[in-house]
């Protein structure tokens, strides 16, 4: 037992490293599958050559913004003081930045060249039998999530013990390990930096194809959505990759990272119980700091138990059944082990910012984190699965025309959000009543210990569209397409309910790293009574709206560029249609390619941008109030505003997709039976087509937009930091007089019963 208190902390980057070798073992295990005949690897490698040629382009770009940002930060760890007061940085948090950013690319980059080999070989499973393509999408599914957790822990529990001998850390309230914990929140920068930008421009590219794919290929031509003949498919496919795999794998990989990171920033300002000087935690007070990365780091270990549990029997097994059972087994294991983890290493009594709690507090607050998650995945899939009264009203309307699709999906949407809204301020409320900000943090933490898990079920379902595409255009037997449209269709939800997971975490994180933000920036409440912090406030709500309009429009643009190129070699391209003559896929690809790349600077520029332009342009504009306390009200806003747009958007496109999903099996209304092609069919494609951006572009990118602003506050915030108060005396006299006698002409007599003189001292 002593040993494992002395090398606790070695042991968290040692867990990161079992997630990535058995990563590498599950990749080895889907290489060896079979890939299937040559004409299925002939388009795979499309697939696969088009996705790695949108990620290269995507680096060029982003290796300056990674070298440029990493020289502004150098310079900034530079500046030792302020206004007279002490910073605690280093020009090494340019390094952290710059291994965040790598780190980040490299879990989209493994959950793409996973997906890549496991949709054909999906494929020629699916030839086989449901079971065997269930396992082989769902083991390159897991290939990312383990991927993304296992680099997150290894990245962080490393880096956080090379800072600690940098910096000379010996106590949790030392300069040296505020100095550790600033330059450790440059990794978390970089990492949700390239997040924002992979998923932003992963969604544009993913669905400019998709939509154009769709308006041409569906609605004009009438042919089937992965026809071999859609110049636009194998751009769609490849947009699947680089969109719902590596942007997700980036995504998650910053929301895991900025969750454990917010709680240790908590962690270290927390005081532990000594006895005759000593830490009773046994960890000399970093038992706090560590256990966000030890819960995590465990939950890999958990996650990978719970792809043990995700099997099928027969044709006609339920394969959400399968994942479900896959998943609550590894939240019920990190329930069960967190009991031990919390009573091991924290001490019995803690105290944060006035609070006390135990460490039982803690615990229960990690039970919150997990029930509000799986609260959350519940609710996102009553509102975005087949089968369920959502979906069905919009099939309904559908009968109606495309119009009143379109008002049924919005419709849908904006309901989605009252649930969740109150499960998470449920959730924060229980959290916070438990132990305080670090309740609420902890509660993060423990939501995102299963991340391996969630990403392996949120990867899957590109994988399996991929596999029904291919299987598709290689013109398969129908039991092939229909076992892959039934992975898919379930895939559909999955995406939907990990969106839901992503935002609920981001919320719960946001208001940790806010937290984190109000005490490095030296302020004590954000007073909305104050004009400066409402207008910031109204400014913060505006942004997810103008970034989501960015978003949609940019793909609007793109996909038209797509319509008319998939519109020319319909007409110049004599034989496409009777399959004598091959499309030119790789047109699509390039505009799809370029379209992306072009876009995603100015959406992912204001989420940047704007805390600094706020948090330095405003310092000193205002006496009464400082510009840390207007970014306040900004982040407010914007955390706030972009929860509800996130939940509103991703759940809406959500049902859409799957509204016009069910068509392909069938749907009945008003008693009449209808199908894919029939009118009805063509208003559920507009429908999807609308929602297409709104779940897999801008939605989805509403928890990087406040994470990032987050952030970004964080590390700026001793900059901007209210100035150090000296402290003053003022003296006051205290007279206390009362009336004597009022004479004939109404004058007053008083007399001074006590005449004293005290000392008023004002401290900061």
């Amino acid at each position: 037992m002593e040993f494992l208190q002395n090398n606790l902390i070695y042991f968290i980057p040692l867990l990161g490293l079992i997630g990535i070798i058995v990563m590498a073992i599950k990749s080895a295990w889907v290489n060896k599958q079979d890939p299937g005949d040559a004409n299925m690897q002939e388009l795979a490698g499309y697939i696969a050559d088009g996705a790695m040629a949108f990620l290269k382009a995507e680096w060029k770009v982003l290796s300056i913004f990674v070298v440029f940002t990493a020289a502004l930060l150098a310079y900034s760890g530079t500046v030792h003081e302020v206004n007279g007061v002490a910073l605690h940085s280093s020009w090494i948090i340019a390094v952290a930045f710059v291994i965040g950013a790598v780190f980040s690319a490299t879990a989209g980059y493994i959950g793409m060249k996973a997906a890549t080999k496991a949709n054909v070989r999906t494929t020629q499973a699916a030839r086989t039998s449901l079971s065997k393509a269930l396992k082989v999408s769902f083991t390159g599914g897991t290939v990312m999530g383990l991927g993304v957790a296992g680099l997150a822990i290894l990245g962080l529990g490393g880096l956080f013990i090379v800072f600690l001998q940098i910096f000379n850390v010996v106590s949790t309230n030392s300069t040296e390990m505020k100095t550790a914990i600033e330059v450790l929140t440059g990794f978390s920068l970089g990492a949700e930096s390239i997040a924002l930008f992979a998923r932003v421009g992963g969604g544009i590219y993913t669905k400019a194809a998709d939509v154009g794919a769709d308006l041409v290929g569906k609605v004009e031509a009438g042919i089937p959505e992965d026809d071999v003949r859609n110049p636009a498919t194998i751009a769609d496919n490849v947009g699947d990759n680089v969109g719902d795999v590596a942007g997700m794998g980036a995504d998650l990989f910053g929301s895991y990272v900025a969750t454990i990171l917010a709680t240790m920033v908590l962690g270290q300002e927390i005081v532990v119980d000594k006895l005759n000087g000593v830490a009773v935690d046994h960890l000399n007070g970093f038992s706090p700091v560590l256990l966000p990365m030890v819960i995590c780091g465990l939950g890999i270990l958990f996650s990978i138990v719970g792809t043990w549990f995700v099997r099928i029997k027969g044709e006609d097994s339920n394969v959400q059944t399968a994942l479900n059972l896959g998943n609550w087994s590894s939240i019920l294991l990190t329930a069960v082990a967190c009991y031990f983890i919390v009573m091991f290493m924290l001490p019995p009594h803690l105290h944060l910012r006035g609070v006390s709690f135990t460490s039982l507090d803690v615990y229960f607050a990690i039970i919150v984190g997990l029930v509000v998650g799986t609260l959350m995945s519940i609710i996102t899939e009553y509102y975005t699965a087949m089968g369920k009264g959502p979906v069905n009203s919009i099939i309904q309307q559908s009968g109606t025309g495309h119009a009143t699709n379109i008002i049924g999906g919005l419709s849908v949407g904006m309901k989605s959000t009252v649930a969740p809204i109150l499960v998470l301020a449920g959730g924060i409320i229980f959290s916070y009543s438990f132990a305080g900000l670090y309740g609420v943090a902890i509660a993060a933490a423990g939501m995102m210990a299963t991340t391996a898990m969630q990403l392996a079920i949120d990867a899957f379902g590109p994988i399996a569209d991929n596999a029904g595409g291919i299987a598709e255009m290689s013109q398969l037997p129908p039991e092939v397409r229909e076992r892959t449209d039934n992975l898919d269709a379930v895939g559909n939800t999955t995406a939907a309910t990990g969106k839901g997971f992503a935002i609920a975490s981001a919320a719960l994180t946001s208001l940790a790293l806010f937290a984190a933000f109000v005490g490095v920036a030296g302020i004590d409440a954000i007073d909305i009574y104050k004009a400066p912090v409402l207008a910031g406030l109204f400014v913060g709500a505006m942004i997810p709206f103008i970034f989501s309009a960015l978003c949609i429009a940019a793909v609007g643009k793109a996909a038209m560029d797509m319509v008319q190129e998939v519109r020319r070699q319909f007409r110049e391209i004599p034989g496409i249609m009777e399959y004598k003559a091959k499309p030119e896929y790789e047109k699509c690809v390039a505009i799809s390619t370029k379209a992306s790349i072009r876009e995603m600077m100015l959406p992912g520029a204001i989420a940047l941008l704007v805390p600094i332009i706020v948090g330095f342009g405003l310092k000193g504009v205002f006496p009464s109030v400082s510009s840390a306390e207007i970014l306040g009200g900004l982040l407010a806003g914007v955390t706030v505003s972009g929860v509800l747009m996130g939940i509103f958007q991703s759940n809406a496109g959500g049902a859409w997709d799957n509204a016009k999903k069910s068509f392909e099996k069938g749907v009945e209304i008003n008693g009449e039976m209808f199908y894919k092609k029939s009118e009805p069919h063509k208003a559920s494609v507009t429908g999807d087509t609308v929602g297409d951006p709104f779940k897999d572009t801008s939605g989805p990118s509403m928890n990087i937009l406040i994470k990032l602003m987050s952030i970004v506050s964080l590390v700026i915030a001793p900059y901007i930091a209210v100035g150090v108060m000296t402290e003053t005396k003022q003296e006051i006299r205290k007279e206390i007089r009362v009336l004597k006698s009022v004479d004939s002409l109404g004058k007053e007599t008083m007399d001074t019963v006590k005449n004293t003189i005290d000392t008023l001292t004002i401290k900061p």
